[in-house]
């Protein structure tokens, strides 16, 4: 029998953190494409994506021995990693190079479908819209907005109209039910 996949990854994980090179490439080979769609959706261009994916995966080989698999799934941690190098990209001269700002805050509310809708494909990601649905309406829009339109907490603030304290609270509360929906 088979391991599950989260295991394998922790396993991989691992063994890329000791220098295993055959390891990284499976990481890569397993985790790439998924990754890749969350840098896609955050930044809406193939070459961007392309590029914070490359540097994603620069540090996962560097910081790899930082992983910590009773903190997150090893899915969970380079998830984090590309979007974090994702708004980094958009903040930083050459993500938004040749655009100005307004063009850059339309094209990031042009999608005509909901970043939830965008998101579901696969087994797992029903069942993550099945306990989105669970919410109530203002958790699920902070979490929408936080994490597939990569707005920092003091962005939804201000996208809300609400003070930052209550965004961080919608926030933990949404993140705290996720978890025990899906069961990690």
């Amino acid at each position: 029998m088979t391991k599950a996949l989260p295991e394998q990854h922790v396993e991989l994980m691992q063994a890329v953190a000791l220098g295993d090179r055959n390891a990284f490439e499976q990481l890569y080979r397993q985790t790439s494409p998924r990754l890749f769609a969350v840098a896609l959706r955050l930044l809406r261009r193939q070459s961007w994506a392309e590029e914070v994916l490359h540097e994603s995966f620069i540090s996962v080989w560097n910081r790899a021995a930082s992983y910590d698999p009773n903190l997150s799934s090893p899915l969970t941690w380079l998830t984090h990693i590309v979007r974090n190098k994702a708004i980094d990209w958009l903040r930083g001269a050459g993500g938004r190079a040749g655009q100005t700002e307004e063009e850059w805050l339309d094209d990031l509310g042009a999608s005509t479908e909901e970043p939830v809708s965008q998101l579901l494909l696969g087994e797992e990601a029903g069942k993550l819209a099945e306990c989105l649905n669970h919410l109530n309406v203002e958790q699920r829009q902070s979490i929408v907005l936080a994490y597939y339109q990569g707005m920092s907490h003091g962005e939804v603030s201000a996208h809300l109209q609400q003070p930052l304290g209550t965004i961080k609270s919608w926030i933990r509360r949404a993140l705290d039910h996720l978890k025990n929906c899906v069961g990690l």
